[in-house]
């Protein structure tokens, strides 16, 4: 399916079914975010399988004896800036993003599998989505990514870990994969493998995977000075 042709209705079904689990209760008892980010994992992660391939070439598989302890939907900007009069392609400086909780998926979907195709159908869409209407559609937010002053990923996924990471590997995301918000934008960027850094707690490593949008233009194009955000939506995948 053309991308730019991708109804906001389906999106909006997903995330709501994302979020049936825990409405019942949400509409009983105002929790706060704290105690939405301490909820028990629903899902059996034992049987997840990280993608790796993006068709072509592949990420280092996770290390052995390593266990799968989140999977989580990121949705927000990578970050880049333009020097006054540069030509050059932007500079990239971090990246902002809310971590969404897929747990809840658990009870309602009958195998891995069918979960991991859900969740590559739902971030070409998630990409394009207003986030206030996320919020208000009750999805748990697990947790935070940003970058530190240091230049260092973080992810603050609540009781579950916090991750620093460094590269240790990347590719190229597929040809097929959502170039940006309704299918336009300058592409999607890189699946990633990441070691941790000091700081962590409880997680190891972690893969960007099944990227949507997040490229910066080629070029700076002159002029003034300036940031850029530009939105993506992705998977976070945590091992510990």
């Amino acid at each position: 399916m053309v991308a730019s042709r991708r109804s906001p209705l389906f999106a909006t079904l997903a995330l709501i079914l994302l979020s049936f689990v825990c409405s019942t209760q949400a509409r009983r008892i105002k929790r706060s975010e704290q105690e939405l980010s301490a909820r028990t994992n629903t899902m059996d992660l034992s049987k997840f399988q990280v993608p790796l391939s993006n068709g072509s070439t592949t990420l280092p598989s996770p290390t052995p004896g390593l266990i799968l302890k989140a999977i989580t939907l990121g949705q927000g900007t990578q970050n880049y800036t333009c020097a006054a009069g540069s030509t050059a392609a932007p500079v990239a400086v971090g990246a902002n993003a809310d971590l969404l909780d897929v747990s809840s998926l658990g009870p309602l979907i009958a195998s891995p599998q069918t979960a991991q195709l859900f969740l590559k159908l739902l971030t070409p869409y998630l990409v394009s989505f207003d986030f206030d209407i996320i919020q208000t559609a009750r999805v748990p937010i697990l947790g935070k990514h940003i970058f530190d002053s240091t230049g260092v990923p973080v992810f603050d996924i609540g009781a579950k870990g916090v991750f620093k990471g460094k590269k240790t590997a990347g590719i190229a995301a597929p040809n097929a994969a959502c170039r940006g918000p309704n299918g336009r934008g300058e592409g999607a960027v890189d699946w990633l493998a990441l070691a941790e850094a000091p700081g962590s707690v409880g997680l190891k490593e972690c893969y960007r995977v099944e990227t949507a949008g997040g490229k910066a233009p080629a070029s700076c194009g002159g002029g003034a000075a300036r940031n850029i955000e530009v939105q993506y939506a992705t998977q976070y995948w945590f091992f510990g």
